[in-house]
């Protein structure tokens, strides 16, 4: 393969990993399932290969859902999804980023070692984009002290295109009594 289609490959692959990444108990973390996926293998034997090596993933790689997290990623992500986990047994386990590195230790395919690093470059990317957005931040707090009011419009209007769109209140239309 040329180098090209291989970087194509990774940026598609690393757009799916993205998908996969959410935050649960404070932590960035991939369920069993999506992992399983990328890996190609199921589910089943993805856990049985970690039951195996339980040693390798303490509470801070790796944990189990309760019920109540479970009911909630399946009531609001799973149906934006092919209905992963709905007919699952058990409640999921979600892997932490040292667990996913912890995985390339158990897991030894080629796919494996492949997925294995590209889900930790991921995770390096998206560390990298928050500790951009705090050094903005942090400049940006610089550069209004030492400019004052000269300029307060100017960081106000800044600080609001970094922040997340909150609701705004919206104008009616139309006649108003």
């Amino acid at each position: 393969m040329t180098l090209k289609i291989v970087l194509m490959i990774s940026q598609i692959l690393t757009a799916r990993i993205e998908k996969k990444i959410y935050l649960i108990r404070d932590q960035k973390v991939m369920f069993d399932s999506d992992l399983a996926d990328l890996y190609e293998v199921s589910t089943k034997a993805f856990n049985q290969a970690v039951s195996r090596n339980k040693k390798r993933f303490p509470d801070d790689f790796m944990f189990q859902l309760n019920r109540r997290e479970y009911d909630f990623f399946n009531k609001h992500i799973e149906a934006q999804s092919n209905g992963r986990g709905s007919h699952r047994k058990y409640l999921p386990y979600v892997f932490t980023e040292q667990g996913v590195a912890m995985l390339s230790s158990v897991l030894h395919s080629d796919r494996a070692i492949n997925v294995n690093i590209q889900i930790m470059r991921t995770f390096v990317q998206l560390r990298e984009m928050l500790i951009s957005n705090k050094d903005l931040s942090k400049k940006l707090n610089t550069l209004e002290r030492k400019y004052d009011n000269q300029f307060k419009v100017v960081f106000d209007a800044i600080r609001e295109l970094m922040s997340p769109s909150q609701n705004k209140t919206k104008r009616k239309i139309g006649f108003l009594r």
